[in-house]
């Protein structure tokens, strides 16, 4: 496939004011192709990747997991956004082409399999680079290194550098007008004082403040969920900022779902995924494995699923309708089930609650599978009777090793 460049709307000579990168303006300069290295006095690291000066993609920095998943939301909305659905992804990837991280060769994969197209992926690679452009422009003591790679074949996704450098010099601009030079979009605020921010304000609206400034959404984080833009929010609450009603920390990033790769000599090849395995007719050996049922209004939760179990040895039961459910589970009596908290028409606990007074399931291990992993969740969970409970994004070992435990204990159908 040809490389999908999107053309410089701004000359990189005129974008002087980024003072961290005139590196990037000369390796555009010079046509180089390989890994730039970038290091600042407090340890922060990041990578690009170039080909020819191109942009292929960039990674580090304090959150390249939780960067990764607000800009597929965001770009690629069509696009799994479960940590889980991207190992099983990854499991189908030669590991020669992570050679510039995971996030680069899943979203190659996803555009030769045409889950998402070229220029979805391009303009997220192009705004990941922008930001992580912006957080390099405020770090002080950025030292460069290169390493060369003589690629034999044009990379699947370009961008030109000048769209990243044109996009980051325009927030920066505005960001050091409004003052905020001294705050990073990576900080996530979190309310210190609920007294003086009651104050005139309805109980309605400081709740959805407090849900909001939990310290776990950063700025960028905030500005996504709020369709607002990122100086405004900002702005708007440095005044709380300096009075010390709200302060702002940095949340841990997101688990990744492999461990970043180090830069491997071998040129890249292009991504050439193996075919989906055929589905093979079910055998008397098949039958006598463990049914694993996934009660999910997600296509992707359920796919994910159905890749990871069966390809573990497990056999899987698909279901979607939450109001056919237990009627295919009777049907069926799977030796355990995933359900899902929250669905159309009928949640998790009703359904939970209802399996439960059914003779044939009173033992069959039942875990609930939800966002929100809070104690008044946990708490009902256990009242409806579930046999454990499980966070998303979901994560591949989890889930196996949740199914290993409570199989292992004898817990089955009668």
């Amino acid at each position: 496939m040809a490389p999908n460049s999107i053309s410089s709307r701004s000359p990189i000579g005129r974008l002087a004011i980024l003072k961290n990168a005139k590196f990037l303006r000369t390796l555009r300069r010079i046509q180089f192709s390989g890994q730039l290295l970038l290091r600042d006095a407090h340890g922060q690291q990041w990578s690009f990747f170039l080909y020819q000066g191109f942009v292929l993609y960039a990674v580090g920095g304090v959150h390249p997991v939780r960067r990764w998943r607000r800009n597929l939301g965001v770009y690629c909305p069509q696009a799994p956004s479960y940590r889980i659905a991207w190992q099983h992804a990854l499991a189908q990837i030669d590991q020669s082409d992570l050679f510039a991280g995971w996030e680069y060769a899943l979203l190659c994969a996803w555009v030769e399999q045409q889950q998402i197209t070229s220029v979805q992926a391009a303009k997220m690679i192009r705004a990941i680079t922008a930001e992580i452009l912006f957080d390099i422009e405020q770090s002080v003591g950025v030292t460069e290194q290169t390493k060369p790679i003589a690629f034999s074949s044009k990379p699947t996704l370009l961008i030109e550098v000048g769209d990243a450098l044109a996009s980051t010099q325009t927030l920066w601009q505005v960001w050091q007008d409004a003052r905020l030079s001294a705050y990073s979009p990576n900080s996530a605020p979190i309310i210190t004082q609920p007294e003086q921010l009651k104050k005139d304000r309805t109980p309605e609206f400081y709740q959805m403040l407090a849900k909001l400034l939990n310290g776990q959404r950063t700025l960028r984080d905030l500005a996504i969920r709020m369709q607002r833009n990122i100086m405004e929010i900002t702005a708007s609450l440095l005044p709380y900022i300096q009075q010390g009603s709200i302060k702002l920390v940095t949340p841990a990033d997101l688990s990744a779902p492999i461990g970043q790769k180090v830069l491997s000599q071998t040129p890249p090849r292009s991504v050439n995924l193996p075919q989906s395995a055929q589905k093979k007719s079910p055998t008397a050996a098949d039958s006598k494995k463990p049914l694993i049922a996934c009660v999910d209004d997600s296509f992707w939760i359920r796919h994910t699923m159905e890749q990871l179990l069966t390809s573990a040895g497990y056999r899987f039961l698909d279901i979607e309708d939450s109001l056919r459910a237990i009627g295919i589970l009777l049907a069926r009596k799977p030796d355990f089930i995933f359900l899902d908290l929250v669905m159309p028409n009928a949640n998790g606990y009703e359904i939970c609650e209802q399996l439960r007074k059914i003779s044939c399931f009173k033992k069959t291990p039942i875990v609930i599978l939800t966002g929100n992993d809070g104690y008044a969740n946990r708490l009902k969970s256990n009242f409806v009777g579930a046999t454990d409970f499980l966070s998303k994004p979901l994560d591949a070992g989890a889930v196996l090793n949740a199914i290993t435990k409570h199989l292992d204990q004898g817990i089955v159908n009668f």
